[in-house]
């Protein structure tokens, strides 16, 4: 190899290996005031007391848009025409989005469930097929956790792609209860043993009224509705609470709760001789 080749070779290594680490200066650096930036917003909401749901998926948001930027501005100093790039991006993003549509169904569901809001973070729901207490609304998929401490992770197209209970979007609930009398057995002092423990418990509310009423009259069993109004976070309390002392009460004044019972009828059939 000639002087001259080596020289020419020098150069060029000078050159692009300067513009190469200029780029990934830019880079780092970028990605760095990227996240601080990100920080600072996720901050400047919490300050400003913004719901919970929004700040997790605008910070993110903020955080992509600026790497974005980032990433133009790196391959802009290795000498490549950003135009030039931005139209390759284009296309690759576009050839990406048809490989990820699922992804991006996730990603407008995700935008879909911040806008209208159908919960926020700290809500019980069920959605998508499962059940728990919304930690994050991510950009794809929302975060879930179970009463038994599981975490779950719910696709968002899957969750607005079917219906979603919310146990938590009003401040009162109705506790639905069922219990079972036997058929010999009073009714009326049986309605009376029960509206007495719910008077009793401070959890029931008085506005609305409780329900107390004769629901069915089973196989085996008369069936007393019993549904007060309670705050929604007594719910299970409550629920759980009163299976109890109405078994304890009517035991103590001798109201039966039958077991499911079924008659048998046997017939003898004479056998050919």
């Amino acid at each position: 190899m000639s002087q001259e080749h080596i020289d020419t070779l020098i150069r060029y290594v000078a050159e692009y290996g300067l513009k190469l680490v200029v780029a990934l200066l830019v880079l780092f650096v970028g990605k760095w005031i990227a996240g601080m930036i990100r920080k600072a917003v996720r901050r400047g909401m919490e300050r400003g007391k913004v719901d919970p749901t929004l700040i997790g998926f605008l910070s993110n948001i903020v955080f992509y848009l600026l790497m974005v930027a980032v990433v133009i501005a790196a391959v802009s100093q290795v000498g490549i025409q950003t135009t030039s790039f931005v139209a390759v991006l284009g296309a690759a993003g576009l050839a990406v989005g048809l490989a990820l549509q699922g992804s991006l169904s996730n990603f407008a569901s995700g935008v879909l469930i911040i806008l209208f809001r159908p919960f926020k973070v700290g809500d019980f729901v069920e959605a998508g097929g499962v059940g728990g207490t919304v930690d994050e609304i991510g950009i794809l998929a929302t975060l879930m956790r179970t009463p038994d401490n599981k975490g779950l992770t719910v696709p968002n197209s899957q969750i607005m792609g079917g219906h979603i209970v919310n146990f938590n979007a009003f401040d009162t609930r109705r506790c639905d209860m069922t219990f079972g009398i036997g058929y010999q057995d009073d009714i009326d002092r049986a309605k009376v043993i029960i509206a007495d423990i719910v008077a009793k418990d401070p959890r029931c509310l008085d506005d609305p009224a409780p329900t107390l009423v004769v629901g069915a009259l089973g196989e085996s069993s008369v069936d007393i509705l019993c549904r007060p109004w309670v705050k929604a976070g007594d719910y299970w309390g409550v629920y759980w609470d009163m299976q109890e002392m109405v078994k304890k009460r009517f035991d103590a004044e001798g109201i039966s709760i039958p077991f499911p019972q079924r008659d048998v009828h046997l017939h003898q059939v004479a056998r050919a001789a």
